[in-house]
């Protein structure tokens, strides 16, 4: 018997907002963060909008001198993690170090230090990089900044998933804690790749939307005519901690983790596979972990990324899984609003996931205008609705046929529904 995993802080950097509760109200009004992009000139490029994030001031959250160093993918993941550790109410300073665990990962690490690096190197020879350009470049960055400044001494890595990464970092630290490796993990993932090469490299493969007249109505999952994803930026970092450790020290308890799944597609390097078969297998894994039938679950906070086969794949997944019961689910995506995160897709939108638990209220799926009639189930179009949401789960799929889905529930005192044993106080001392 495992103890009970619950949630108690979050924290987010996105184009909607650099806090949750500007993210959430922002999200919940149905607010586009997608904007044309001015940092960089893209003339020439068939894609020039993003999801980016405004008005970052990294010196909130690290010296000066660090803020200049450090990639922007590590800074946001500090800020991020900052930003839980208050919500969650810890101090660093009365928890066992070699207890608390940070698993944070990317999809492509610090892709502006790569691209500016490259650059340097080509154009000016070897002595123009930078002696930190591969500190701040690697995956596994994130992760082990964020330990060294929380002083977090226990577990630490970061998992590489594509598009996946953050749910299978929110997954892996879950099953951490089931397993008594930990007492907290801050969990989660960050991204920074609003960057020339990487508009290059998605419009090459044609998988970017390419509505540049009209940014904030370019990210169209689920609507007829979606013509690809919208690259974005930002940071989710979740605190998930042993439920007998936060009734310990009395902490805010958001909701609980009570399901994880994973699959592969083992099928094509960027297509899902036929019918949604792996996106279909990791939601059965994640609603067995929990012990729930599909008629359990309220709401997906579904992957939706607006490319044309994603967005059939997941809806003919969702329906293998729920039958009937499709009819009768919720089913948004926050990507409609704040673009494709890549690494830290599944983080933030894990985070609203929470917070739809926690107020009852589903995000929309905005730019749904013109239904594709092969997309059929209830996508929220538009306008956020409220509904008694208690289970809900949280879809992610990457490059490679990854797949990973968290199943998440309302926080109840009593809880116990899948069979998980609570722990003790006395064991959390």
């Amino acid at each position: 018997m495992s103890e009970r995993v619950v949630i108690t802080g979050m924290g987010v950097v996105t184009p909607i907002g650099n806090d949750l509760e500007t993210f959430w109200e922002n999200l919940v009004a149905g607010k586009s963060g997608i904007v044309r992009v001015t940092d960089y000139d893209l003339t020439g490029y068939a894609t020039q909008i993003a999801g980016t994030v405004k008005g970052f001031d990294p010196e909130m959250w690290v010296d000066a001198r660090e803020a200049r160093r450090l990639d922007r993918t590590i800074l946001f993941a500090v800020a991020a993690a900052k930003m839980a550790l208050r919500h969650a109410q810890l101090d660093p300073g009365a928890w066992d170090p070699e207890r608390v665990g940070v698993v944070i990962g990317s999809g492509v690490g610090g892709m502006g230090t790569l691209e500016d690096n490259f650059s340097a190197f080509f154009s000016r020879g070897p002595r123009r990089v930078s002696p930190f350009f591969v500190p701040m470049m690697i995956v596994n960055m994130p992760a082990g900044y964020v330990a060294i400044e929380l002083g977090a001494r226990g577990p630490n890595f970061a998992p590489v998933s594509a598009c996946a990464t953050g749910t299978h970092a929110l997954g892996l630290a879950y099953e951490l804690l089931r397993a008594n490796k930990a007492d907290v993990i801050f969990a989660g993932g960050a991204e920074a790749a609003v960057r020339p090469i990487a508009f290059a490299a998605f419009g090459a493969a044609r998988a970017l939307s390419t509505r540049n007249d009209d940014p904030p109505r370019a990210s169209r999952p689920f609507d007829r005519r979606r013509d690809g994803f919208v690259i974005g930026e930002g940071a989710g970092v979740l605190v998930l901690e042993r439920l007998s450790v936060a009734r310990a020290r009395k902490a805010p308890i958001l909701a609980e983790v009570v399901g994880f799944g994973m699959s592969a597609d083992a099928y094509h390097i960027t297509a899902p596979a036929p019918e949604g078969r792996g996106m279909a297998e990791a939601m059965r894994h994640a609603l067995a972990d929990a012990s729930l039938p599909p008629e359990a679950v309220d709401y997906v906070n579904a992957h939706g990324t607006a490319t044309e086969y994603n967005d059939r794949c997941e809806t003919k997944a969702i329906k293998s899984v729920f039958g009937e019961h499709a009819y009768r689910l919720l089913v948004s995506s926050n990507k409609s609003m704040i673009g494709h995160l890549l690494g830290a897709a599944g983080a933030v939108e894990a985070a609203a996931t929470v917070m739809t638990l926690k107020t009852g209220i589903v995000p929309p799926t905005i730019n749904l205008e013109e239904p594709d009639p092969e997309l059929d189930l209830d996508y929220v179009p538009n306008v956020a609705r409220r509904a008694d949401v208690r289970v809900a789960l949280s879809n992610s799929f990457g490059f490679g046929g990854q797949n990973a889905v968290l199943a998440l529930r309302r926080y109840d005192e009593g809880g116990g529904a899948t069979g998980a044993d609570e722990g003790s106080e006395e064991e959390a001392r």
